[in-house]
């Protein structure tokens, strides 16, 4: 089958790439000439275990293409994958713009039967605006040509991104033409051999959703770093309540893992534009969501807040390690990640900082510029020398078993905040460590 996926982000790639994957001739679009020739010379602008052998292996079979040619790439599919971004307003809103101007692109260009599928994190009703751009550009050029909206938003975790597309736990089409139905099943059959995981729905209860279900882990995370908050307080621990809950089989136990809150390009954006969506379309007020941003907020400044505990409001002269710079482990993705409120924080009380992250440094480097403040170690160790605690923010796999003599002994004192409750406090206190994790 002939795809065009319009936007090589995160999304578009992963997505053009999987659909490559499994024998479709796909080509990528970017108005980014930059971004094309990375793609085209073998590399891959973002971080995403497995994508980028993936990537290579279908550009050599001839079935995965990149331009930056309109033209060709609304010719090219039956069906028009839009994955660009939808980046928040000011007013916390989703930014609609890159999705209506390439809805308008296929509408100027179209002469055959096109599918247009929303992948990218779209509000309720966008199908509807998209329908009526790609009808406005038809009436404009004089043409009837037919087509079909159809919403079927993307579920990847970065960092398992390919995983999730090459194996989907659900696969969502909102669509009210059985032509574009029966094409959605046929793209998607290869994904589900061993049973049926596509739910076919309409148009809105599709894009709602995407936002519900990241509304609804958004919140599980809120509520647990709401309740280790407590527990510390009040001399319980946030580890053991976690497995009594977890235990029951109504709550389970994922997205039950407190920390110093969450960060990314999906729960902060997506929160923030149901809330507003809520408000401006149907005047509701989510009081549950609002109170999990307001939360997640709040807990990002948790770990600067122990810190200043210890050592006291003024840190100048202070310097600390810091492990951990990405939102989460196996993604270089630094947006509206915990370490850059704590970094702020530490920096703005007069502290320096040693950074590491084992792919994110780059990234950090694009967003601090040349903070002299901020430095970034070689490696993990590399950050303890001279500096008065370690910090940990991400919870990457190499942070798991460390050498905790070591960093007892090049740390000026022996005291870890842990903001992901990675080790066992006995253990690490038992070994002469002073240990401040979360609700621990």
């Amino acid at each position: 089958m002939k795809i065009t996926v319009v936007g090589s982000g995160y999304v578009g790639l992963v997505s053009g790439t999987c659909l490559a994957e499994v024998g479709n001739d796909v080509l990528c679009l970017d108005v980014d000439p930059e971004k094309i020739r990375i793609l085209e010379e073998g590399g891959i602008p973002i971080y995403e275990p497995g994508l980028q052998e993936m990537v290579r292996r279908n550009v050599a079979a001839g079935r995965l293409h990149f331009t930056t040619d309109v033209d060709r790439a609304v010719h090219h599919g039956t069906i028009q994958f839009i994955a660009v971004g939808t980046p928040p307003d000011e007013d916390g809103s989703a930014d609609m713009k890159y999705v209506l101007a390439a809805a308008r692109n296929i509408g100027q260009r179209m002469t055959d039967y096109k599918v247009i599928v929303d992948k990218s994190t779209v509000p309720v009703g966008t199908a509807d605006m998209v329908r009526e751009a790609v009808a406005a550009a038809l009436k404009q050029r004089g043409a009837q040509v037919p087509y079909a909206v159809v919403s079927n938003p993307e579920f990847l975790k970065e960092g398992a991104a390919v995983e999730d597309f090459m194996r989907p736990d659900r696969i969502i089409v909102g669509a009210d033409d059985e032509q574009a139905i029966l094409l959605m099943r046929a793209l998607y059959a290869p994904f589900q051999r061993n049973h049926e995981r596509l739910i076919v729905t309409d148009v809105r209860s599709a894009e709602l959703t995407k936002y519900a279900a990241n509304a609804m882990l958004a919140t599980r995370i809120s509520f647990m770093n709401e309740l280790a908050n407590l527990a510390e307080k009040l001399g319980a621990d946030i580890e053991m309540v976690r497995q009594g809950i977890g235990s029951d089989p109504r709550i389970g136990y994922d997205f039950l893992y407190p920390g110093c809150g969450y960060g990314g390009s999906c729960f902060p954006k997506d929160v923030k534009a149901l809330v507003k969506t809520a408000a401006d379309k149907a005047g509701l007020e989510l009081k549950v969501l609002t109170a999990v941003e307001q939360a997640n907020d709040a807990q990002k400044h948790v770990l600067s807040g122990k810190i200043k505990a210890h050592f006291g409001a003024d840190l100048r002269g202070r310097h600390f390690a810091l492990w951990g710079l990405a939102f989460k482990p196996n993604t270089d993705d630094m947006r509206d990640a915990p370490s850059r409120t704590l970094i702020a924080d530490l920096l703005a009380a007069g502290a320096s900082v040693a950074a590491y992250d084992p792919v994110a440094m780059d990234e950090a480097k694009r967003i601090f510029g040349t903070e002299p403040k901020l430095r970034y170690g070689a490696s993990p160790s590399a950050c303890l020398d001279d500096a008065d605690a370690l910090v940990i923010v991400t919870e990457w796999k190499e942070f798991r078993s460390p050498d905790f003599d070591g960093i007892k002994s090049r740390l000026k004192a022996p005291v870890v905040f842990d903001g992901r409750n990675l080790y066992d406090p006995k253990l690490v206190r038992g070994m002469g460590i002073e240990y401040l994790p979360i609700g621990r």
